[in-house]
């Protein structure tokens, strides 16, 4: 009987916890007017989304160590802002650890930014939210993935035109002043993604701009309406644009890989810093 009651408690915990979160994502999109450090030396600006526990993370998958977020990157998830935002500059500073798991102990580390996240948690395969990743993934940092969870009803938007060509294997590549391409799913490269990338721990293209392991790297990310454009160490890498969703909240992934995290902001669109390599 305790056991049923436990139980029972333990869902309406989840239930309660789902309900104020939704309540939280309903609420208008912040543009932000000035410097909101969303990583302040806690965690108080997130919450936690695991495939397998949901809303607990038992493992301390993140955490903070040493000043800094700590990804341990045992599991799939996320850590998930409260709020939603638009039309902001996002800085993320970054360097990946030493530790990988499960199936991906000998991949290339993985993980990811996920900007303008809607929709119900762990929409996409009982992981993310629907939403627009701007991937980091050893020689792929930059790269735009489409997370997009069509198996919810309604339906919700995704769409992201980019000027693009093609690579040596039909891959669609950023190239400004290309053919525009709108996608519905899948993937845009970063303009100098090696077409000879493997998946394999410590891959390196000859014209990846993010930093060699464990050096940090950074990520300005400008979400001005519907176009995104993307920094990595100061270099223009990628934009999309008619960008549908448009706002949301944003995710940090965990995919298998321990990452730190020390610096993650948001600006207005103008008179925030100005796009640079990290400082090491």
């Amino acid at each position: 009987m305790l056991t049923r009651c436990s139980r029972m408690v333990g869902l309406w915990m989840v239930l309660c916890a789902s309900v104020l979160r939704a309540a939280d994502d309903a609420e208008a999109p912040i543009a932000p007017t000035e410097e909101i450090r969303l990583f302040d030396g806690t965690l108080d600006a997130f919450y936690t989304w695991m495939k397998d526990t949901q809303y607990e993370d038992p493992r301390d998958v993140f955490r903070i160590t040493d000043g800094m977020i700590h990804v341990t990157g045992d599991g799939l998830g996320g850590l998930v802002t409260k709020k939603s935002y638009r039309d902001y500059h996002c800085v993320l500073e970054f360097k990946w650890g030493e530790r990988t798991w499960n199936n991906r102990v000998t991949a290339t580390r993985d993980s990811g930014l996920l900007v303008h996240s809607i929709g119900p948690d762990g929409a996409y395969g009982g992981i993310w939210k629907h939403s627009i990743e701007v991937q980091i993934i050893e020689g792929g940092c930059g790269d735009f993935i489409l997370v997009n969870s069509q198996s919810q009803d309604p339906v919700m938007p995704m769409t992201m035109t980019a000027e693009a060509a093609r690579d040596r294997d039909g891959e669609i590549v950023w190239h400004k002043g290309g053919t525009r391409e709108t996608l519905h799913a899948g993937r845009i490269n970063w303009y100098g993604r090696d077409p000879d990338w493997e998946d394999t721990i410590n891959f390196r293209g000859d014209e990846d701009i993010e930093s060699p392991f464990g050096e940090w790297t950074r990520f300005d990310v400008f979400c001005d309406g519907a176009t995104i454009t993307t920094y990595v160490n100061g270099v223009l890498v990628n934009q999309g644009f008619d960008a549908d969703p448009s706002a949301g909240q944003l995710q940090l992934q965990t995919e298998q890989a321990e990452l730190f995290v020390r610096r993650w902001e948001l600006w207005p669109l103008k008179g925030g810093p100005e796009p640079a390599a990290a400082v090491q």
